[in-house]
């Protein structure tokens, strides 16, 4: 994860505080009947999870809050921009998938970038909720949680939106596309 590096400054910190809150504000839909204050000061008591957002929103996820919790007391914060974040496209699906290309390997793979930022990869339950707060994926696509019989057999599944639906695909783990990055889910 995180190295001392990765503290962000003052300035850092208030900058993304006021573009979360801008974000949150401007996308109640997204989030009936939870209140900035608290998640603000859950962010401003976590600086891991402060950074972690702050990756997601430096590879152009747009974070904002999208569920709470009320068993474990904890918001759902997912990528929320329009198409997969353009930051964390060309990507592969894991080290596996990685080490096995002979030729054209991409930069990273999705799992080893979600870990390094903090985040989880979306499963295909979380998409679908994410699609009911919006429209997202209608030009790109994003790689989900693969079930590992799935990917024992080399396979990785990935999801978009078209047609006004939700369509959950495969792929061999080892391909990447420009047009293909992933979502993240940090739970705060």
């Amino acid at each position: 994860m995180k190295d001392e590096k990765s503290e962000l400054s003052k300035d850092q910190r208030e900058e993304l505080i006021r573009a979360l809150k801008a974000r949150f504000e401007g996308n109640m839909n997204r989030h009936k009947g939870i209140e900035w204050a608290n998640i603000e000061a859950k962010l401003e008591s976590d600086v891991e999870k402060l950074w972690s957002v702050s990756e997601m929103e430096r590879t152009g996820g747009e974070p904002d809050v999208i569920s709470y919790d009320a068993e474990t007391g904890e918001y759902k914060i997912c990528d929320c921009s329009t198409e997969s974040p353009i930051g964390r496209r060309n990507l592969c699906y894991d080290r596996q998938a990685l080490e096995s290309r002979k030729e054209n390997k991409p930069e990273n793979n999705v799992i080893d970038m979600a870990n390094s930022m903090g985040i989880a990869l979306l499963n295909e339950d979380q998409y679908r909720e994410l699609q009911r707060h919006g429209t997202y994926d209608m030009k790109t696509s994003s790689w989900l949680q693969t079930p590992s019989d799935i990917r024992k057999l080399g396979g990785a599944i990935f999801a978009d939106r078209r047609y006004n639906s939700v369509f959950v695909y495969h792929n061999g783990a080892e391909s990447y596309y420009a047009a293909r990055g992933f979502r993240g889910l940090l739970r705060l």
